[in-house]
């Protein structure tokens, strides 16, 4: 590390858990970000403040002013810009030695799995039920450990699903991928603004406990927050063998 990473990373460093090998891992790793939005902003903003070395942006949407009440990546001014540029604006005006990639598309199966594979760890900060599954189908078939989070109204939740360890599920495991429900989204039933500066927070902290190889990953635990009364429940949660994406994949060790 330089002179000037010494000392920007320093509150880091002097963490045992850390150290100096801890953060020339963070400064190596490589972190893909699907969302950019409400979850995506503070993930995005601490993963790159922590020094992140590349962080891979991908969302195919623009800046609205409706989103300022909670997407803290993006400005008023910024309005109408690519999510993925305004968020990269907003890392590099905070750190400008992080390498950034922007994907500003709907990406498919095919691109995802390439996104996925390139990674170290994989953020799902969306609000698609279908783009979840299938970014937890490239992330059990590449052996990627996911991080995903999730805020509605007032209710939010988050887990980390890492299926290089054979008894922690995949997303799948818990929520079907052939499950039948009506979409329910924040622009239509709104969402209180903390909340996914909260899960997005803690899904970045999660993602530099995986990096840095520290502490106790979610794996195997769901996070369900009530934002009214801010009581966190924790659920146990198990491999499903019968699971259609996870029950005959090879698991790494």
């Amino acid at each position: 590390m330089t002179d000037d990473q010494l000392l920007r990373y320093s509150r880091h460093i002097l963490l045992d858990e850390i150290g100096i090998e801890g953060q020339e891992r963070i400064l190596a790793a490589h972190v893909l970000i699907v969302g950019a939005g409400g979850l995506g902003s503070p993930a995005a903003l601490f993963l790159g403040s922590a020094g992140v070395g590349q962080l891979t942006l991908v969302d195919d949407d623009a800046v609205d002013l409706t989103n300022l009440q909670r997407q803290i990546a993006h400005t008023t001014a910024r309005v109408g810009w690519p999510k993925v540029e305004s968020a990269a604006e907003a890392v590099r005006a905070i750190n400008p030695d992080v390498r950034l990639r922007l994907v500003r598309e709907r990406v498919d199966a095919s691109a995802l799995a390439a996104l996925v594979a390139d990674a170290d760890v994989v953020l799902d900060c969306t609000d698609n039920y279908r783009t979840r599954q299938a970014i937890n189908a490239a992330c059990v078939h590449t052996g990627r450990p996911l991080v995903a989070g999730a805020a509605l109204r007032f209710d939010a939740q988050l887990s980390v699903y890492d299926t290089r360890n054979a008894q922690a599920p995949c997303y799948a495991c818990l929520f079907a991928p052939d499950a039948q429900f009506e979409e329910e989204q924040c622009a239509t039933l709104g969402v209180f603004s903390p909340l996914v500066g909260i899960i997005g927070t803690m899904q970045a902290a999660e993602t530099l406990k995986l990096i840095v190889g520290m502490g106790e990953p979610l794996a195997g635990r769901l996070l369900m927050l009530d934002g009214r009364s801010m009581e966190w429940t924790q659920m146990r949660t198990v491999r499903n063998p019968a699971c259609p994406v996870c029950r005959t994949h090879h698991r790494r060790p």
